[in-house]
C-alpha cells in the first residue's frame, strides 16, 4: 500500500531492496515509526534507496540514521544509495554533530565483533592518554601555584574546602557510625562463641583506623563530591563559560580545577580522621551492648593495638585517594559536549571512574605495603 504525497515511507518493490519516499521532514517524520512497526524484514543484506526522497531536513536524516542503525543492531547489514550529494553532505553533518555531543554514529556498514573489540581498545587507550595529559598539565599549574602562591585563587580554595569538607561532616558521620556498629556485630557474633570478646578492639582498630574508614570515606566523596565538580564544569562547557574565562585571559585550570584539588587533598585527610573516630565509637557502642567490653576498656586497649603507624597508613592515603577524585571528576567535566544528557552521562562516568581508581589505588597500597612488611 503506497503512502499518502508528500509523506515519508519506506516502499519495497521486490526483495530486500526498499525505496524511500515522500519528504522525510519534521511536518511528517511523526507517522513513519507506526508505518516501519509493521515491515517484515528479510534476513539478508538491505539496500535502503534514498533516490525517491523529495525533500530531507535534520529530523529526516536523524531518523533515516536511526533507522540504519536499529537494522544494523537486528543483524540486517545495510547500504544506502540513490541519495543525492546535497542529501549525503547533510547525513554527514548530523552524524558528526551527534559524534560531537558525545552519541556514537550509527555505522553504515556492519562491523564484526573483532573491529568493535579493536575500537574499544583504542578508545580506551586514547580516553587514559588524555587524561594522563590532564594530570600533567594539573601538575605543571600546581608547581607555578606553589611557586606563586599570590596567584593561588585563595577564596575558591577556602569555599571549596567548605563544600567538600565541612559540609560533607554529617554524612560522613552517619556512615563511619553505622559501619562500627556493622563490624563490631557481625564480628562480635563470632568471637562471643570463643569467649574471646576483648579481641573486638583489634578487629575495630585495625579494620576501621588502616582500610574500611579511609575507603568508605573516599567513596562517599567520590559520589557526592566528585559528582559535584562534574557538573559544575560541564555546565560552565555548555553555557560557554570555560571559553569566556579563556577569552578573558583566566586559565581554567587555575581557577577551576587547582582551588578543587587542594581543596580536596586537605580535606579528605581531615574527614577520614573524623571517621575513624565515629566508627571506633560506633564499635564501642555495640562493644559494650553485645560483648560486655565497656568503654573504659576498649579506650585503654585501642593504644596497645593501633600503633601511630597504622594510624597514619590510613590517614596517608587519603591525599592520594583525594587526587583521583578530584583530578577525575574535573576531567570528565571538560569533557561535556552537547546539552544536560551529557552532563548526566559525564556524572555516572566521573563517579564509576573514581570508584573504581580510588579502590584500585587501595589495593596497590595493600600489595606494595604488605611487600615492604608494614
Amino acid at each position: 500500500m503506497f503512502p499518502e504525497p508528500g509523506k515519508p515511507a519506506l516502499v519495497q518493490p521486490e526483495g530486500a531492496h526498499y525505496f524511500c519516499r515522500g519528504d522525510w521532514t519534521l511536518a511528517g517524520i511523526e507517522d513513519l515509526d507506526s508505518r516501519l512497526a509493521g515491515v517484515n524484514w528479510p534476513n539478508k543484506d538491505l539496500q535502503l534507496d534514498g533516490s525517491g526522497i523529495g525533500a530531507i531536513d535534520t529530523t529526516g536524516a536523524l531518523r533515516l540514521l536511526n533507522l540504519v542503525a536499529e537494522l544494523e543492531r537486528a543483524g540486517h547489514p545495510v547500504t544506502l544509495i540513490g541519495l543525492r550529494p546535497e542529501q549525503r553532505a547533510l547525513l554527514d553533518l548530523v552524524r558528526e554533530r551527534r559524534a560531537d555531543a558525545g552519541v556514537s554514529a550509527p555505522p553504515l556498514t556492519r562491523s564484526n565483533p573483532l573491529e568493535r573489540l579493536g575500537r574499544a581498545f583504542v578508545s580506551h587507550a586514547q580516553a587514559g592518554l588524555q587524561f594522563l595529559g590532564f594530570v600533567g598539565e594539573a601538575a605543571v599549574s600546581l608547581v607555578h601555584a606553589l611557586w606563586r602562591p599570590d596567584r593561588l585563587r585563595w577564596r575558591a580554595l577556602f569555599g571549596n574546602i567548605e563544600d567538600a569538607g565541612v559540609r560533607a561532616l554529617p554524612i560522613i558521620a552517619l556512615l563511619a557510625f553505622m559501619l562500627g556498629i556493622v563490624i563490631a556485630y557481625q564480628g562480635g557474633q563470632q568471637l562471643k562463641i570463643y569467649g574471646a570478646n576483648i579481641f573486638i578492639v583489634e578487629l575495630i582498630s585495625l579494620t576501621m583506623l588502616r582500610e574500611l574508614a579511609p575507603l568508605i570515606t573516599a567513596i562517599i566523596v567520590a559520589g557526592r563530591t566528585g559528582s559535584a565538580y562534574t557538573a559544575q564544569i560541564g555546565t560552565m562547557q555548555i553555557t560557554e563559560e570555560v571559553d569566556a574565562l579563556r577569552t578573558i585571559g583566566i586559565a581554567p585550570m587555575d581557577l577551576l580545577v587547582l582551588p578543587k584539588l587542594l581543596a580536596l587533598v586537605i580535606a579528605l585527610p581531615l574527614l577520614t580522621v573524623f571517621a575513624d573516630a565515629l566508627s571506633l565509637f560506633g564499635g564501642m557502642v555495640m562493644a559494650q551492648a553485645l560483648l560486655d567490653v565497656s568503654f573504659t576498656d576498649f579506650l585503654e586497649r585501642v593504644p596497645r593495638v593501633v600503633t601511630l603507624t597504622s594510624f597514619l597508613l590510613g590517614v596517608g592515603k587519603a591525599p592520594v585517594f583525594a587526587a583521583i577524585i578530584a583530578l577525575v571528576g574535573c576531567y570528565q567535566g571538560f569533557h561535556v559536549r552537547g546539552g544536560a544528557d551529557s552532563v548526566g552521562r559525564q556524572t555516572t562516568v566521573s563517579v564509576v571512574q573514581s570508584i573504581f581508581l580510588v579502590i584500585a589505588a587501595d589495593a596497590l597500597f595493600s600489595v606494595v605495603l604488605g611487600g615492604i612488611g608494614l
